[in-house]
């Protein structure tokens, strides 16, 4: 079955982060579906979302939002064992601290993760079904 790939979204900035966090906003992960990629510094998080950016709520779409140049990831409150456990994706939002940027991945039930980087580089890839 072909896949039919629309435009990515790139973010290097903090509205390019809001951007990016307004369209996933709602979006359902799983466990499993979330990899961070220690020796590239990449960290991946596939979302089955709403289309919302052209007026389609309705329509489910997947997409993977992608993290580059990530030196540390930490979790809190997901169970990583349980690889079936379908998380909501509230907010994707970012600190500034020291010369690293925590850009922090937050979803229901108290459970969020952290990435540390140095910069912000953000992609936002759909796939429509």
């Amino acid at each position: 079955m072909d896949k039919k790939y629309s435009p990515q979204i790139i973010a290097t900035d903090y509205e390019g982060l809001q951007t990016i966090s307004a369209f996933v906003a709602g979006g359902k992960v799983k466990v499993s579906d979330i990899k961070y990629l220690s020796s590239s510094k990449v960290f991946l998080l596939s979302i089955e979302r709403n289309k919302i950016e052209t007026n389609e709520d309705n329509k489910k779409i997947s997409s993977i939002c992608r993290f580059d140049l990530i030196s540390s990831v930490k979790s809190k409150n997901i169970d990583q064992k349980n690889s079936q456990l379908v998380l909501e994706l509230i907010a994707i939002d970012y600190l500034k601290n020291k010369e690293d940027y925590e850009i922090n991945l937050i979803f229901n039930n108290n459970a969020h993760i952290t990435l540390t980087t140095e910069v912000i580089d953000v992609r936002l890839d759909n796939f429509l079904n």
